[in-house]
Protein backbone atom coordinates (compact mmCIF):
# COMPACT_ATOMS: atom_id res chain seq x y z
CA UNK A 1 0.00 0.00 0.00
CA UNK A 2 1.41 3.49 -1.24
CA UNK A 3 0.68 7.22 0.41
CA UNK A 4 -0.66 9.36 -1.97
CA UNK A 5 0.68 12.97 -1.92
CA UNK A 6 -1.27 16.52 -3.84
CA UNK A 7 1.36 18.72 -5.03
CA UNK A 8 1.51 21.91 -6.57
CA UNK A 9 3.56 23.92 -8.74
CA UNK A 10 5.65 24.90 -6.99
CA UNK A 11 7.23 21.19 -6.54
CA UNK A 12 6.93 19.93 -9.90
CA UNK A 13 9.80 19.60 -12.42
CA UNK A 14 10.74 22.50 -14.04
CA UNK A 15 9.79 21.18 -17.43
CA UNK A 16 6.13 20.50 -16.73
CA UNK A 17 5.75 23.81 -15.91
CA UNK A 18 7.51 24.92 -19.79
CA UNK A 19 4.37 23.37 -21.37
CA UNK A 20 0.45 24.54 -22.98
CA UNK A 21 -1.59 23.79 -20.27
CA UNK A 22 0.59 22.41 -17.75
CA UNK A 23 -1.15 21.07 -14.91
CA UNK A 24 -2.63 23.16 -11.83
CA UNK A 25 -1.84 19.94 -9.19
CA UNK A 26 -0.54 16.50 -9.32
CA UNK A 27 -0.88 13.46 -7.42
CA UNK A 28 2.11 11.65 -6.41
CA UNK A 29 2.96 8.08 -5.13
CA UNK A 30 6.60 7.64 -4.65
CA UNK A 31 8.99 10.09 -5.03
CA UNK A 32 9.79 12.20 -8.70
CA UNK A 33 13.78 11.94 -8.85
CA UNK A 34 15.83 15.07 -9.38
CA UNK A 35 15.80 17.04 -12.34
CA UNK A 36 19.15 18.30 -11.94
CA UNK A 37 20.73 14.67 -10.99
CA UNK A 38 18.78 12.37 -13.79
CA UNK A 39 18.04 12.50 -17.76
CA UNK A 40 14.78 11.96 -18.13
CA UNK A 41 13.92 10.15 -20.74
CA UNK A 42 10.57 9.17 -21.88
CA UNK A 43 10.09 5.06 -23.81
CA UNK A 44 6.65 4.82 -25.29
CA UNK A 45 5.30 2.09 -27.53
CA UNK A 46 2.56 -0.38 -28.69
CA UNK A 47 0.43 -2.66 -26.80
CA UNK A 48 0.23 -4.86 -29.37
CA UNK A 49 4.15 -5.61 -29.52
CA UNK A 50 6.33 -7.74 -31.56
CA UNK A 51 8.94 -9.90 -30.51
CA UNK A 52 11.35 -7.76 -31.92
CA UNK A 53 9.98 -4.67 -29.82
CA UNK A 54 10.13 -6.68 -26.65
CA UNK A 55 13.58 -7.87 -27.31
CA UNK A 56 14.84 -4.13 -28.63
CA UNK A 57 13.27 -2.04 -25.56
CA UNK A 58 15.00 -4.85 -23.29
CA UNK A 59 18.37 -4.59 -24.89
CA UNK A 60 18.19 -0.62 -25.02
CA UNK A 61 17.21 -0.14 -21.56
CA UNK A 62 19.88 -2.94 -20.00
CA UNK A 63 22.39 -1.09 -22.14
CA UNK A 64 21.92 2.24 -20.19
CA UNK A 65 22.47 0.45 -16.81
CA UNK A 66 24.94 2.66 -14.22
CA UNK A 67 23.96 5.82 -16.23
CA UNK A 68 22.08 8.92 -14.82
CA UNK A 69 18.82 8.09 -16.82
CA UNK A 70 15.51 7.83 -15.55
CA UNK A 71 12.50 6.20 -17.85
CA UNK A 72 8.89 7.51 -17.85
CA UNK A 73 6.74 5.77 -19.19
CA UNK A 74 2.55 5.02 -19.28
CA UNK A 75 2.31 1.64 -17.11
CA UNK A 76 0.21 0.78 -19.99
CA UNK A 77 0.62 -3.23 -21.29
CA UNK A 78 2.69 -3.80 -23.99
CA UNK A 79 6.08 -1.40 -24.46
CA UNK A 80 5.28 0.76 -21.40
CA UNK A 81 5.28 -2.30 -19.14
CA UNK A 82 8.74 -3.59 -20.59
CA UNK A 83 10.29 -0.08 -20.28
CA UNK A 84 9.32 -0.14 -16.42
CA UNK A 85 10.39 -3.57 -15.68
CA UNK A 86 13.56 -3.64 -17.71
CA UNK A 87 14.45 -0.18 -15.96
CA UNK A 88 13.96 -1.91 -12.66
CA UNK A 89 15.98 -5.11 -13.61
CA UNK A 90 18.51 -2.51 -15.00
CA UNK A 91 18.90 -1.02 -11.97
CA UNK A 92 17.42 2.29 -13.14
CA UNK A 93 14.70 4.55 -11.40
CA UNK A 94 11.38 5.04 -13.74
CA UNK A 95 8.29 7.06 -13.06
CA UNK A 96 5.12 6.33 -14.49
CA UNK A 97 1.94 8.31 -15.68
CA UNK A 98 -1.29 5.92 -15.74
CA UNK A 99 -3.83 7.16 -17.28
CA UNK A 100 -6.09 7.01 -14.54
CA UNK A 101 -6.39 8.16 -10.90
CA UNK A 102 -3.63 6.46 -8.62
CA UNK A 103 -6.23 4.16 -5.61
CA UNK A 104 -4.85 0.78 -6.48
CA UNK A 105 -8.86 0.40 -6.71
CA UNK A 106 -9.14 2.28 -9.72
CA UNK A 107 -5.00 2.31 -11.21
CA UNK A 108 -4.92 1.36 -14.42
CA UNK A 109 -4.81 -1.71 -15.75
CA UNK A 110 -5.12 -3.21 -12.66
CA UNK A 111 -2.86 -6.27 -14.15
CA UNK A 112 0.17 -3.82 -13.34
CA UNK A 113 -0.89 -3.25 -9.46
CA UNK A 114 2.14 -5.09 -8.49
CA UNK A 115 4.58 -3.47 -11.10
CA UNK A 116 3.33 0.15 -9.73
CA UNK A 117 4.11 -0.81 -6.34
CA UNK A 118 7.84 -2.19 -7.79
CA UNK A 119 7.98 1.27 -9.03
CA UNK A 120 7.81 2.91 -5.68
CA UNK A 121 9.48 0.45 -3.34
CA UNK A 122 12.46 1.04 -6.08
CA UNK A 123 12.93 5.03 -5.67
CA UNK A 124 10.29 6.12 -8.55
CA UNK A 125 6.96 7.39 -8.67
CA UNK A 126 3.48 7.33 -9.87
CA UNK A 127 2.45 10.81 -11.11
CA UNK A 128 -0.95 12.21 -12.31
CA UNK A 129 -3.01 14.86 -12.74
CA UNK A 130 -6.45 12.81 -12.03
CA UNK A 131 -7.75 13.24 -9.03
CA UNK A 132 -6.91 9.54 -7.00
CA UNK A 133 -10.47 7.57 -7.92
CA UNK A 134 -10.61 8.67 -11.67
CA UNK A 135 -10.92 5.69 -13.60
CA UNK A 136 -9.53 5.67 -16.94
CA UNK A 137 -11.62 6.67 -20.32
CA UNK A 138 -10.35 7.62 -23.72
CA UNK A 139 -9.81 10.89 -22.88
CA UNK A 140 -7.58 10.39 -19.92
CA UNK A 141 -4.64 8.93 -22.20
CA UNK A 142 -4.09 11.66 -24.98
CA UNK A 143 -4.51 13.84 -22.31
CA UNK A 144 -1.53 12.37 -19.68
CA UNK A 145 0.73 11.70 -23.20
CA UNK A 146 1.82 15.42 -22.95
CA UNK A 147 3.27 15.06 -19.54
CA UNK A 148 5.44 12.33 -20.32
CA UNK A 149 6.11 14.25 -24.02
CA UNK A 150 7.06 17.53 -21.50
CA UNK A 151 8.59 16.05 -18.84
CA UNK A 152 11.51 14.23 -20.36
CA UNK A 153 14.46 15.93 -22.47
CA UNK A 154 13.99 13.11 -25.38
CA UNK A 155 10.73 10.24 -26.20
CA UNK A 156 11.86 7.09 -27.88
CA UNK A 157 9.29 5.44 -29.94
CA UNK A 158 9.05 1.38 -30.21
CA UNK A 159 6.33 0.25 -32.71
CA UNK A 160 3.69 2.14 -33.37
CA UNK A 161 0.80 1.37 -35.32
CA UNK A 162 -0.03 4.51 -37.88
CA UNK A 163 -3.18 5.44 -36.08
CA UNK A 164 -1.30 4.70 -32.58
CA UNK A 165 -1.68 7.00 -29.63
CA UNK A 166 2.04 6.38 -29.71
CA UNK A 167 2.43 9.10 -32.33
CA UNK A 168 0.42 11.84 -30.21
CA UNK A 169 3.49 11.42 -27.51
CA UNK A 170 6.08 12.16 -30.41
CA UNK A 171 3.79 14.78 -31.92
CA UNK A 172 3.45 16.49 -28.30
CA UNK A 173 7.31 16.30 -27.67
CA UNK A 174 8.28 17.95 -31.10
CA UNK A 175 5.87 20.84 -30.37
CA UNK A 176 7.52 21.19 -26.72
CA UNK A 177 10.91 21.22 -28.53
CA UNK A 178 12.48 17.82 -26.97
CA UNK A 179 14.01 15.41 -28.82
CA UNK A 180 12.22 12.31 -30.84
CA UNK A 181 14.27 9.20 -31.23
CA UNK A 182 13.03 6.23 -32.91
CA UNK A 183 13.71 2.62 -33.02
CA UNK A 184 13.21 1.66 -36.93
CA UNK A 185 11.86 -1.64 -38.25
CA UNK A 186 10.86 -3.86 -40.86
CA UNK A 187 8.90 -2.24 -43.63
CA UNK A 188 6.33 -5.31 -43.61
CA UNK A 189 5.63 -4.85 -40.40
CA UNK A 190 2.51 -2.42 -39.62
CA UNK A 191 4.08 -1.70 -36.29
CA UNK A 192 7.27 -0.61 -37.92
CA UNK A 193 5.13 2.33 -39.84
CA UNK A 194 4.97 4.82 -36.79
CA UNK A 195 8.79 5.19 -35.68
CA UNK A 196 10.07 5.19 -39.91
CA UNK A 197 7.69 7.66 -40.21
CA UNK A 198 9.37 9.66 -37.36
CA UNK A 199 12.99 8.87 -38.67
CA UNK A 200 12.23 10.20 -42.70
CA UNK A 201 10.63 13.28 -40.40
CA UNK A 202 13.78 13.76 -38.54
CA UNK A 203 13.37 11.39 -35.51
CA UNK A 204 17.14 10.34 -34.69
CA UNK A 205 16.77 6.11 -35.56
CA UNK A 206 18.39 4.28 -32.38
CA UNK A 207 19.60 0.77 -32.69
CA UNK A 208 21.65 0.74 -29.64
CA UNK A 209 22.11 1.99 -26.07
CA UNK A 210 25.18 3.74 -26.99
CA UNK A 211 23.00 6.00 -29.65
CA UNK A 212 21.42 7.17 -26.52
CA UNK A 213 23.84 7.94 -24.22
CA UNK A 214 25.93 9.85 -27.37
CA UNK A 215 22.41 11.61 -27.68
CA UNK A 216 23.00 12.12 -24.30
CA UNK A 217 26.65 13.17 -23.92
CA UNK A 218 27.34 10.88 -21.88
CA UNK A 219 30.14 8.34 -21.88
CA UNK A 220 29.63 4.23 -21.50
CA UNK A 221 32.19 3.32 -19.02
CA UNK A 222 34.83 1.01 -20.14
CA UNK A 223 36.09 -2.24 -18.26
CA UNK A 224 39.91 -2.18 -17.82
CA UNK A 225 40.51 -5.69 -19.45
CA UNK A 226 43.97 -5.07 -18.57
CA UNK A 227 43.19 -5.35 -14.24
CA UNK A 228 43.92 -8.22 -12.71
CA UNK A 229 41.67 -7.49 -9.61
CA UNK A 230 38.82 -6.40 -12.10
CA UNK A 231 39.15 -9.54 -14.04
CA UNK A 232 38.90 -11.83 -10.44
CA UNK A 233 35.08 -10.84 -10.48
CA UNK A 234 34.20 -12.56 -13.42
CA UNK A 235 32.91 -16.00 -13.60
CA UNK A 236 35.33 -18.88 -15.07
CA UNK A 237 32.99 -18.72 -18.37
CA UNK A 238 32.54 -14.81 -18.54
CA UNK A 239 36.63 -14.74 -18.40
CA UNK A 240 36.78 -17.52 -21.31
CA UNK A 241 34.32 -15.00 -23.36
CA UNK A 242 36.71 -11.94 -22.79
CA UNK A 243 39.80 -14.29 -23.66
CA UNK A 244 38.24 -15.11 -27.28
CA UNK A 245 36.74 -11.66 -27.78
CA UNK A 246 40.65 -9.75 -27.26
CA UNK A 247 41.16 -11.88 -30.29
CA UNK A 248 38.50 -11.03 -32.29
CA UNK A 249 34.74 -10.09 -32.62
CA UNK A 250 32.26 -13.20 -32.92
CA UNK A 251 29.22 -13.89 -33.92
CA UNK A 252 26.95 -15.28 -31.04
CA UNK A 253 27.03 -19.10 -32.54
CA UNK A 254 30.93 -19.05 -33.14
CA UNK A 255 31.25 -17.93 -29.51
CA UNK A 256 29.23 -20.29 -28.29
CA UNK A 257 30.97 -23.60 -29.85
CA UNK A 258 34.59 -21.54 -29.14
CA UNK A 259 33.86 -20.96 -25.28
CA UNK A 260 32.13 -25.11 -25.28
CA UNK A 261 28.73 -24.14 -23.38
CA UNK A 262 25.61 -24.95 -23.73
CA UNK A 263 23.73 -22.23 -26.38
CA UNK A 264 21.19 -21.51 -22.72
CA UNK A 265 24.25 -21.26 -20.56
CA UNK A 266 26.07 -18.62 -22.88
CA UNK A 267 22.69 -16.59 -23.54
CA UNK A 268 22.03 -16.09 -20.19
CA UNK A 269 25.77 -15.53 -19.98
CA UNK A 270 25.89 -13.05 -22.72
CA UNK A 271 23.02 -11.58 -21.76
CA UNK A 272 24.41 -10.77 -17.91
CA UNK A 273 27.53 -9.28 -19.33
CA UNK A 274 26.04 -6.85 -21.81
CA UNK A 275 24.00 -5.27 -18.70
CA UNK A 276 27.39 -5.01 -16.92
CA UNK A 277 28.48 -3.06 -20.06
CA UNK A 278 31.49 -5.65 -20.30
CA UNK A 279 30.81 -6.84 -24.28
CA UNK A 280 28.21 -4.97 -26.76
CA UNK A 281 26.31 -6.76 -29.70
CA UNK A 282 26.83 -4.82 -33.18
CA UNK A 283 26.42 -5.61 -36.69
CA UNK A 284 25.68 -9.70 -35.38
CA UNK A 285 28.96 -9.88 -34.04
CA UNK A 286 29.80 -9.45 -29.82
CA UNK A 287 32.72 -7.43 -29.01
CA UNK A 288 34.48 -6.11 -26.13
CA UNK A 289 33.34 -3.06 -24.76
Amino acid sequence: MYQIEKITPKKFPPALLEIPQSPKELFVAGKIPDPEKYIFLTIVGSRHYSAYGREVCEKIVSGLAGQPIMIVSGLALGIDTIAHQSALEAGLITVAFPGSGLNQKVLYPSANRRLAEKIIENGGALVSEYQPDQIATLYTFPQRNRLMAGLSRATLIIEAGQKSGTLITARLATEYNRDVLAIPGSVFSPNSYGPNWLIKQGATPITEAEDILKHFSLKQESFDFDSAEKLADLSPIEKKIVELLRIEPLPRDELVFKAKVSASEANTVLSIMEIKGLIKESLGEFHLN
